[in-house]
């Protein structure tokens, strides 16, 4: 099931943001943005662009921050950010990093079907998905996005920097979902970054771990945020962001990567906030050479996804003389594996499970926000059907969970979660199974780190987003990613917005601003949010009503708790290091050399 998740994962969400920003996309190809100041950065100069709706704001785009990723660089750390002569364009954006694009036809019917559209948005939003030329996509991909009201600001502002969900397989900073002025309305600079994807970003191989002096492989995406917060520390204040004052945010894999940020010891000093929407994995129990589960190893997981690509004794240098298209034609083969490149514990980037590092405390000491969505799982599992008691369908599916449960949680809590979630019903099974989904593989996680989080006496908060899609005849809830349109104010104009949701959208940004000011979500006007602790167990419910509520799903989550923790405690050593790990020093060209290289 996690393979099919996975999988699922990486076409989901971008087709959930390409739907709600489905006018964008449909109306002509917008003009160049008109010429703003030009700005001096330490590589260079580059030329601003206006915001097309509000002027005050700047627009900085396809900034590198490192080098070229592909030839010899591929599955290497990240180099240097280039320098250039004259004046860059810092008007459009940079190409989006290699990724897998296919996959997406069948989904995209069953996504259509779940918002309840009728047969005009049904058109329009196909129009939408299959018109226009694809993305322009390279392995010369590590540029960052920069919004901006405040350069040449007197008193520099705190600064936001977004990491893009889509499994690790898919997605890119300049999405249009991402590109909206909300929050930098409300006084922070907003950053949008790129990350080496899939293959490219996470894959792990014997012949590139002996080809690294740290003896590692893997985790080149997360490398390459680290070195985006580098290159932010050096260079933000000339957009009138203040390098002291940093949170990270993400969504789905962005904020698994949140996680991975605040216990990695490459990002000392980089950050000093986070917040984790609707994405953690507490409990990834594949290392470079260890697994549990009857998983395979990482180093397993390489070398069965190049199987019939090369050799098993491919070296290095053999592996990245293959093109990106004879790597990219051949993921299809290889989509039964699922997670063959997804982060990877590996001693050096990734210390230890984010279970243990949470727990005991090896984390980097920072206020947190984090939270879910009522329905996440409706977006991965759409084809969960309704059992009826007339059909063998019911009990089947009610014995094949009861047997799987059994196997996870033991006879007692399985019983127990059969009946809080009502899978033992026809009438509610569908919804129960889709519910517990979520919960197990979001809700647990996200509180389970912030009680982490909260050991560590660093103030957190905890929410639950449940507002669902307008339509009467919708299917799918407050579905995975569906709260990104509320958090960055970036719901299409032609959309309709209701009045009820034009202010949670509001409130909902203010939070999140209010939080990177200060580290305190709370502000002026807005319903009292208080900060989490285990025994109260308080969440923000962001519906059109915005409440405090205690013990969301608590007793479900308990149980699932009950057995991540003891999953954890179990987890088999990863690898020792060959080498410590880099101390993470600021300085422009000096990136790749003193913080990212052994």
């Amino acid at each position: 099931m996690k393979r099919l998740f996975i999988i699922l994962a990486a076409i989901a969400a971008p087709l959930a943001i390409a739907y709600y920003g489905l006018i964008w996309m449909i109306t002509k190809p917008a003009p160049p943005l008109e010429t703003g100041p030009v700005l001096s950065l330490s590589q260079g100069e580059i030329q601003a662009g206006l915001d097309r709706d509000n002027p005050e704001i700047l627009q900085i785009n396809g900034i590198p921050f490192a080098g070229d990723t592909g030839g010899d660089n591929r599955w290497r750390p990240p180099t240097a950010a280039p320098s250039w002569d004259g004046i860059r364009d810092g008007r459009p954006f940079g190409a989006e990093c290699t990724q897998d694009r296919n996959g997406s036809g069948e989904f995209l019917n069953d996504l259509l079907n779940g918002m309840g559209l009728n047969m005009v948005q049904r058109h329009l939003a196909t129009i939408a998905l299959e018109s226009g030329p694809p993305p322009l996509e390279s392995e010369d991909c590590l540029f960052l996005n920069v919004r901006t009201a405040n350069a040449g600001g007197e008193a520099l502002q705190p600064v936001m920097v977004w990491i893009h969900g889509g499994s690790h397989q898919s997605g890119a900073g300049s999405q249009s979902i991402y590109q909206a002025n909300q929050l930098v309305e409300n006084g922070v600079v907003l950053v949008t970054i790129n990350y080496r994807l899939g293959v490219f970003g996470y894959i792990a191989h014997p012949a590139l771990s002996a080809d690294d002096p740290r003896g590692v492989s893997g985790n080149y995406g997360l490398l390459d945020q680290v070195a985006a917060l580098a290159w932010i520390q050096d260079n933000i204040a000339a957009f009138g962001g203040d390098p002291n004052n940093v949170t990270i945010f993400g969504e789905s894999a962005g904020a698994q990567s949140v996680s991975e940020i605040m216990s990695t010891p490459l990002s000392e000093g980089l950050f000093h906030k986070a917040i984790l929407q609707s994405g953690a994995s507490s409990y990834n129990a594949n290392g470079l050479t260890t697994a549990i589960e009857g998983r395979l190893t990482m180093h397993e997981a390489g070398l069965d996804f190049f199987d019939g690509l090369a050799p098993a004794t491919a070296s290095a240098s053999d592996l990245r003389a293959l093109s990106a298209e004879e790597i990219i034609a051949h993921i299809p083969n290889k989509m039964h594996l699922g997670g063959y490149a997804l982060p990877t514990v590996d001693g050096v980037v990734i210390p230890k499970l984010m279970g243990q590092a949470f727990a005991d405390g090896s984390i980097h000491n920072v206020p947190m926000l984090a939270g879910y969505n009522a329905d996440e799982a409706t977006l991965f599992y759409p084809g969960i059907q309704k059992p009826t008691v007339l059909t063998p369908t019911f009990p089947s599916a009610l014995e094949d969970r009861l047997e799987l449960l059994q196997t996870l949680y033991g006879e007692a809590d399985a019983a127990a979660l059969i009946r809080l979630y009502g899978l033992d019903d026809p009438d509610t099974y569908q919804k129960a199974e889709t519910d517990m989904l979520g919960d197990d593989l979001f809700g647990v996680h996200m509180r389970y780190l912030a009680k982490g989080n909260v050991s560590q006496r660093a103030p957190t908060y905890l929410y639950h987003f449940t507002r669902v899609p307008p339509s009467k005849t919708q299917t799918i809830g407050a579905f995975h990613a569906s709260e990104i349109f509320f958090v960055f104010g970036s719901h299409s104009p032609l959309a309709g917005l209701s009045d009820a949701d034009a202010a949670l959208t509001e409130a909902m940004g203010m939070y999140w601003t209010n939080f990177a000011k200060t580290g305190d979500p709370n502000g002026a006007g807005l319903p009292s949010w208080p900060s989490y602790n285990a025994e109260q167990d308080q969440w923000m419910t962001f519906n059109p009503e915005i409440e405090v509520k205690s013990e969301i799903r608590s007793e479900k989550l308990d149980i699932m708790e009950r057995a991540l923790i003891a999953r954890v405690a179990e987890a088999v050593p990863q690898i020792t290091p060959v080498t410590d790990a880099p101390v993470p020093v600021s300085g422009g060209e000096e990136v790749a050399a003193n913080r990212l290289q052994p």
